[in-house]
């Protein structure tokens, strides 16, 4: 830990969009308005929005002002994190590459930058994020300080690519975090923005790349099966169980040289309709009959292929809002879990469309890492519709999770205790005496993190 002067970031020209444009002073700019989350699903009234433009407004706001403050980048965490009715820190300013390094792929970035915006951003330096999350609207210090993950087994979380970090405690002191102290770098990494604000990062790419990614329908049972053979012999391998159905669409993404394209085999237009009126469906079909449809569905899915640069194909825009719960087990009983999230909603008859998500993430040293020890874990997601009740259907499948040691994703919807944790996660008590040494006065915990490490 060290002090080092404090220094104005570059700010960007686009601000978040949950917050509006709004014009700033050369000064932290309070505004006080309802705050909600991207699915809608966490809402709070803070008492004021700082847009913080440079790290030195960001030092004298912590230094100047008292009470609850928590960070916020692009609301896409589902887990009450952020709501307060103290301060919201805004740090989408503190965006874009700050510095680069071509020897040896790195660059130092702001923290507020979007993943979604880098990718053109590095591919036009000759560099590529070495993973990425399925989806792209995060902020990188809301990626990493919530544990946000892609796919592959001999693939870590985002966080475990950061190779240092610059951290504005809750008094307003300025840290560099690096491999100098490992304990320190593997605790802030995925801090769950309760240890301070970070306000930027040296990320590790790698040179830039285009991969091929390939998808099809193949029974569940088939792909389980062979599951590590298959997930070992591609870069990224994962699934999508569809609920009701024997299939899943299976997606496999591997590095390749091929020119950048799309292809598609187009089978026969079959309206889901017509699939309904061919098997006799009713108007609300059971279990049985939903089965019959979907698996009638989806023996017609034909596989595509298509190459792209990096980040273009691992991920993507999702515009339908969602609420999601995700929890990772260890790798050796993800298939058993699986099935039995699957068996559970057929036999309840829960009334939910959503596919599923099943892959592996490879094992890290991130002390509150989903994937944290020596061997890899399979994470399991299910989500509902933003405009319907998540609750009643994650609260049927949570326990399952539980049976089977589930590690929570902090950004998802979960009800673990304090107590729980403690056991899940071995470095836990670790973090929590680190937090209270960076904030005894609790600045950045809001109710559920006050509740989560018993504060």
């Amino acid at each position: 830990m060290k002090q080092i002067s404090r220094r104005t970031f570059l700010a960007s020209s686009v601000r978040a969009a949950l917050f509006g444009a709004y014009a700033g002073s050369g000064a932290a700019f309070a505004h006080s308005a309802s705050w909600s989350n991207w699915s809608g699903g966490q809402t709070c009234q803070p008492a004021g929005r700082y847009d913080i433009g440079s790290e030195e407004e960001l030092t004298s706001l912590l230094r100047n002002t008292l009470g609850p403050i928590r960070p916020v980048g692009s609301g896409h965490s589902f887990s009450p994190l952020v709501p307060t009715d103290g301060h919201l820190v805004v740090i989408d300013q503190l965006s874009g590459i700050l510095d680069s390094d071509s020897e040896n792929n790195q660059v130092t970035l702001g923290a507020g930058s979007r993943l979604g915006d880098l990718g053109a951003q590095l591919d036009a330096i000759g560099q590529g994020m070495i993973n990425l999350p399925d989806i792209d609207r995060q902020t990188v210090a809301g990626a990493i300080a919530t544990g946000t993950h892609g796919t592959g087994v001999t693939l870590q979380a985002l966080s475990s690519f950061i190779t240092s970090l610059r951290l504005v405690t809750p008094n307003g002191n300025v840290m560099d975090i690096d491999s100098s102290d490992e304990d320190l770098l593997h605790a802030a990494r995925v801090n769950l923005g309760a240890l301070g604000i970070v306000t930027q990062v040296t990320m590790q790419n790698r040179e830039a790349y285009k991969l091929k990614k390939r998808e099809w329908a193949a029974p569940t049972e088939d792909i389980l099966a062979n599951f590590d053979e298959l997930a070992a012999s591609h870069r990224h391998f994962e699934i999508f169980p569809l609920v009701y159905s024997d299939y899943s669409l299976v997606l496999s993404i591997d590095e390749t040289d091929e020119p950048i394209g799309e292809v598609e085999l187009e089978a026969e237009p079959t309206s889901d309709a017509s699939i309904a009126e061919s098997l006799g469906l009713s108007d609300n079909p059971t279990p049985a009959e939903r089965l019959r449809q979907s698996n009638a569905t989806a023996s017609r899915i034909q596989p595509s292929e298509s190459v792209d640069i990096s980040h273009k194909i691992l991920s993507n825009v999702r515009n339908s809002r969602f609420n999601e719960m995700e929890y990772s087990v260890p790798a050796e009983v993800g298939a058993e879990c699986l099935r039995e999230i699957l068996k559970t909603i057929y036999d309840q008859a829960i009334d939910v469309n959503f596919v599923l998500e099943y892959r592996y993430v490879g094992a890290d040293d991130d002390w509150l890492s989903m994937a944290y020890g020596e061997h890899p874990h399979a994470t399991i997601s299910i989500h509902r519709a933003a405009s319907e009740d998540y609750r009643p259907y994650f609260n049927v499948i949570e326990p399952i999770f539980w049976k089977y040691g589930g590690r929570p994703h902090w950004g998802k919807v979960h009800n673990l205790t304090h107590l729980e944790l403690t056991e899940l996660y071995p470095r836990f008590k670790d973090f929590m005496e680190l937090r209270r040494e960076l904030d005894p006065q609790g600045r950045m915990l809001n109710p559920h993190l006050r509740a989560l490490f018993n504060a």
